[in-house]
């Protein structure tokens, strides 16, 4: 459990978002992709067990309506967007680096390797990470 005031990330979408809690030191406490209808309740979920200070969430797929939609539900909660471009190709790079491959994988250029899950979670780390580092910049 975090002690400190933690950071929720979301790359929302239609069908599935992905979700990420991560400290200011950068130490990742949860991530996991959800279906989009379970999006409101799991926040509450996770803002009842972690003190979430702030949600970054991506500006592209239906951000807007997202954004609209989090202000109205969840109170007191600051939403922030970032910057989601090319997102996606380096969540793939870090899933490689969080999940090294193995078996007959490993022999798999890594530009050709496609992780065997849905990687939104993985998104939501790195808007946190391109929303801490332009903090210190």
């Amino acid at each position: 459990m975090a002690e400190q005031p933690v950071i929720l990330g979301f790359d929302p979408g239609r069908q599935k978002c992905g979700l990420a809690v991560m400290g200011v030191d950068r130490r990742i406490y949860y991530h996991e992709v959800i279906s989009a209808e379970t999006t409101i309740s799991t926040i509450q979920f996770l803002r009842d067990h972690f003190p979430i200070s702030l949600l970054v969430m991506g500006d592209q797929t239906s951000s807007k309506d997202w954004k609209q939609k989090l202000e109205a539900e969840l109170i007191e909660l600051r939403v922030i967007t970032v910057d989601e471009r090319n997102s996606s190709l380096e969540a793939r790079d870090r899933y490689w680096q969080i999940y090294p491959p193995k078996g007959l994988t490993r022999l798999i250029p890594e530009g050709m390797r496609t992780p065997p899950r849905p990687i939104d979670d993985i998104v939501a780390i790195l808007l946190i990470e391109r929303y801490l580092e332009r903090l210190v910049s």
